[in-house]
């Protein structure tokens, strides 16, 4: 079991809600800006930047409504870990900047970093049931 009292279960559900909502808005910001981020990933180097923004977007949104509803919690939590720590890499390569931009690069990488942590957290326990929770799972 994730926790083991009515108190430990709304902050569980609470928690699952603040991060998922959180991510899942970062995902529709990616559909509402998509010519600037498709922009800078390509700045960035990244391969079909308008398709990795629009694929990001939707990785975000649907991992985060994962998350928050408890639906296929553990490809949720995965599919976001594996992105965010990728993410983290590809987009805010602090290390690879002229000065000026370091510390902006270097507080999205930690933001990343730092969610992805999160993320591996909710999938140690993704194949546990989570109170209130749609309760579909692959596992």
């Amino acid at each position: 079991m994730v926790v083991e009292s009515a108190v430990g279960e709304v902050a569980f559900l609470l928690g699952r809600l603040l991060f998922g909502g959180v991510l899942a808005f970062m995902g529709i910001n990616h559909f509402g800006n998509v010519d600037e981020m498709a922009g800078y990933a390509e700045h960035k180097g990244l391969p079909a930047p308008r398709l990795s923004v629009v694929g990001s977007g939707a990785m975000l949104v649907l991992g985060g409504v994962g998350i928050a509803l408890g639906v296929v919690p553990v490809l949720a939590a995965g599919a976001l870990a594996v992105f965010l720590l990728v993410s983290a890499v590809t987009m805010h390569d602090f290390w690879a900047v002229p000065e000026d931009q370091a510390q902006d690069e270097m507080t999205g990488f930690l933001k990343n970093v730092s969610l992805a942590g999160g993320a591996l957290t909710l999938l140690a326990v993704g194949g546990q049931n989570w109170p209130y929770a749609v309760g579909a799972g692959l596992f």
